[in-house]
């Protein structure tokens, strides 16, 4: 039998009707949820709108919820998932090009004495766009996947649960996934 954990505690008295504990989990599991979503889609005011269907996916699922595993694996299933449709859906409007693209694109930055130099801190801006636009090609389980290991530092077992594969299939993605990346960001190697 598993054993329960706070949030799973909450989101059956949220089954059962409990207001304030739906309450309780959307504040503990918001940022994660918003950064974990960011992270998938690239555009913060996205990833806000696609938070808001997941909670409600979430409340709207309360009744029919079974803590077959903990209640943060579920959610981050759900969130995954609910990126990577985004992802498929909008996949034609990303050749568009937008009016207010070069406004957003446009850093905001203020230079401190202990600060990089300017072409410095353009190597690293270009570097970090590279490797955030190489991640951003692989395929949706390969990148969800990258997401959840590097940035949101879940176990293997989680992860697993999360894109409902096996703990083999799992390391098998990743070690694809990383391969992928690898060549893909060999030119770093040469620097």
């Amino acid at each position: 039998m598993l054993a329960i954990d706070q949030d799973t505690a909450l989101m059956i008295a949220v089954s059962k009707g409990d207001r304030s504990s739906f309450d309780l989990l959307l504040n503990r599991h918001r940022n994660s949820v918003v950064s974990h979503l960011y992270r998938l889609v690239q555009n913060h005011a996205i990833a806000e709108e696609l938070a808001q269907d997941v909670f409600i996916r979430v409340y709207r699922s309360r009744e029919k919820y079974q803590p077959d595993a903990k209640f943060t694996t579920w959610l981050f299933r759900i969130t995954t998932n609910v990126a990577l449709n985004w992802r498929r859906d909008s996949r034609r409007e990303r050749g568009l090009v937008r009016l207010d693209d070069a406004v957003r694109q446009v850093p905001n930055r203020e230079l401190w004495d202990r600060m990089p130099r300017a072409d410095e801190l353009l190597l690293l801006e270009l570097r970090a766009k590279q490797v955030r636009e190489a991640i951003d090609t692989l395929p949706p389980k390969q990148l969800a996947a990258v997401l959840m290991h590097k940035y949101e530092s879940m176990e293997y077992v989680e992860i697993a649960e999360v894109l409902q594969c096996s703990l083999p299939a799992l390391k098998s993605l990743l070690f694809r996934a990383y391969e992928t990346l690898r060549h893909r960001l060999a030119h770093f190697a040469l620097v």
